[in-house]
């Protein structure tokens, strides 16, 4: 059985500024990162791995320079790096993104049964959480979303049996093979690649598919076929005049710094 691992290239939040003119991300001079949720994705899969002797892929798409991503990928363990690129791909929002990512796992699906796919719970460039189910949804797998747990996999019935993490409390679910998880970062601590991986995976191959090989409408993918898009990125604004005090060493000074503004904007009414 092959398990698929989708992973992404996104800028580092903590360090990115938005052009005041244009409205726009300041692209240079960004370091980019494996999405932080797509690492917990790539290590269950690495676990089931271990556990089963699974073949992982882990599959990305971007720009070519997102092959770093999935050599890091590889670093960790996986038998397969597969960087979906094309010019044709760019600009996609979420529904264009998964049309490209299912009709790649379907071209894999061809010759090897893909059993399970992993992708984090959404990414922290978009935030929309939609991809994986847009992924479920064009493959018809089942879907299992916020996973933080994987209870039991018998692979004899073809069944998983997962714990979901919801908004206080947790439900389990048992579905039938194939399925599509999103995970949460409470479902594992990812591993650290060791050095003989790290150097082995700087010359592996990265297989690059583009729409050549994968044959997708050309209005269906990237921005023709992307019917969501931003039209405009701003940072909100701080008021000024911030109250700085010591809660710890001065608490009542503080405290009467905070009821001092209040009072100055009409708020507290004494």
């Amino acid at each position: 059985m092959l398990v698929v691992a989708c992973i992404k290239q996104v800028p580092d939040t903590t360090q990115v500024q938005i052009d005041p003119v244009t409205n726009t991300l300041v692209r240079e001079g960004i370091p980019f990162i494996v999405n932080p949720y797509d690492t917990h994705a790539l290590e269950e899969s690495l676990r089931l791995k271990d556990k089963f002797g699974f073949r992982v892929v882990a599959m990305s798409m971007g720009p070519p320079n997102a092959e770093a991503t999935l050599r890091k990928a590889m670093a960790a363990g996986v038998d397969e790096a597969i960087l979906l690129s094309d010019r044709v791909f760019g600009g996609a929002d979420t529904l264009a993104t998964s049309n490209v990512l299912s009709a790649a796992i379907t071209r894999l699906n061809k010759t090897e049964p893909v059993g399970i796919v992993f992708c984090g719970k959404q990414t922290i460039d978009g935030d929309t959480a939609q991809v994986g189910p847009g992924i479920a949804t064009r493959l018809g797998f089942t879907q299992l979303t916020l996973v933080d747990r994987i209870i039991n996999l018998d692979l004899s019935r073809k069944v998983i049996r997962v714990r979901r993490k919801l908004e206080g409390r947790h439900e389990i679910v048992e579905a039938p093979l194939p399925v599509m998880i999103t995970v949460v970062r409470e479902l594992n601590r990812p591993r650290y690649p060791k050095v003989p991986m790290r150097l082995e995976s700087a010359n592996s191959e990265v297989k690059v598919w583009n729409n050549e090989v994968l044959k997708l409408d050309v209005n269906k993918i990237g921005l023709k076929g992307s019917p969501t898009w931003v039209s405009r990125i701003f940072s909100p604004e701080r008021e000024k005049g911030e109250i700085i005090g010591d809660g710890i060493n001065d608490p009542v000074g503080t405290a009467h710094l905070l009821v001092d503004k209040l009072r100055s904007k009409d708020l507290l009414a004494l």
